[in-house]
């Protein structure tokens, strides 16, 4: 099949590597607004090279890939659609919820098939533990610790566009909490705070976060998120039944050391950056994709998927600001 790419940044580039390995995966098209960069990558896997989305989307592409930046997901993700062109798309569907219900309502009978970007639901880990769940091993659920640590923050300038820790880091974690438990998040209390970079207390965010979310059965929910975290790039989730328990991310590369005595795990060098710690999980990710156009399969993380990890994160957001518990339907009906 010919896949196009929109947006040849850090991740649009690292998608092209990707599908360019892929057996499902013919050719590539690829369009971004900095010509150097289509170009460098059309040399770099052997693919073509158009100057705008709609030149691409008239290439013959059988889907399309959008890695361009979050204010264009909307229209990228419509054009596709109004192309009868199966999309992937990165997260987050829009900057704003508003902004993605009504991609949401646009695409509504459309029979286009959309898949937003949350790759940890392909990491061998996390598709473990959601087995683990659904075999009712572990019992009835009632603890959940989910973190995200990265190793440093972004840029000023990325932090200024991000729309705050909650809805650029955490909602990795609520997507994965929701999706490993089959459960929905019905209260959320955060709080959060500045121990790192000026700037991101400036831009009006935290750096360090947590959040008890109070799932629908009850099951409490523990998130943990910081921009600073000097060992490495820690991603983990624990999940406590009243049966069993069980860890996703417990391996050699986790960055922690023991300080127990005569314990050497972890013994590896640290994940640092998430491409490494979810390089396979990309792979997987993007196979799906190639099976969602090929009809072989519905997509596995739809726009209704993402827009309720977004509420989360809003609610998560507003809880922060106002130091007060909010629930989900709250800020559905705001």
């Amino acid at each position: 099949m010919r896949i196009g790419i929109l947006g040849l940044g850090r991740i649009g580039a690292f998608h092209a590597e990707t599908l360019s390995g892929l057996d499902a995966v013919d050719s590539l098209v690829l369009t971004d607004p900095f010509a150097d960069a289509a170009k460098a990558a059309a040399e770099r896997f052997g693919a073509d090279v158009v100057d705008s989305p709609e030149a691409l989307l008239a290439a013959g592409v059988d889907g399309i890939v959008v890695a361009a930046a979050t204010d264009a997901h909307p229209a990228l993700i419509l054009a596709g659609v109004e192309a009868g062109v199966p999309v992937f798309c990165e997260k987050p569907v829009a900057r704003t919820m508003a902004e993605g219900v009504e991609v949401l309502k646009a695409v509504a009978g459309r029979h286009v098939p959309i898949q937003i970007g949350y790759n940890r639901r392909f990491d061998t880990g996390f598709v473990n533990a959601r087995a683990a769940v659904q075999s009712g091993g572990l019992g009835k659920l009632h603890t959940v610790r989910s973190t995200t640590l990265d190793p440093a923050p972004p840029p000023a300038a990325y932090i200024a566009a991000s729309g705050g820790i909650f809805r650029d880091c955490s909602v990795h974690d609520f997507d994965i909490i929701r999706w490993v438990t089959g459960r929905e998040v019905r209260e959320v209390y955060a709080v959060g705070g500045n121990r790192g970079a000026e700037y991101i207390k400036e831009a009006g965010d935290a750096d360090t976060t947590g959040a008890i979310l109070t799932l629908d059965d009850g099951t409490i929910a523990v998130v943990s998120n910081s921009r600073h975290n000097a060992r490495g790039y820690d991603v983990r989730m624990e999940i406590h039944g009243f049966e069993d328990s069980i860890a996703v991310g417990l391996e050699d590369k986790l960055p922690l050391r023991s300080v127990e005595p005569g314990v050497t795990f972890p013994a590896g060098t640290p994940h640092d950056f998430f491409m490494d710690r979810f390089t396979a999980a990309y792979r997987a990710e993007l196979t799906a994709f190639t099976e969602v156009v090929a009809g072989t399969r519905p997509s596995p993380c739809t726009i209704e998927d993402a827009l309720e990890a977004g509420w989360i994160a809003d609610a998560c957001t507003l809880s922060l600001h106002e130091h007060r518990p909010v629930t989900i339907e709250e800020v559905r009906q705001a």
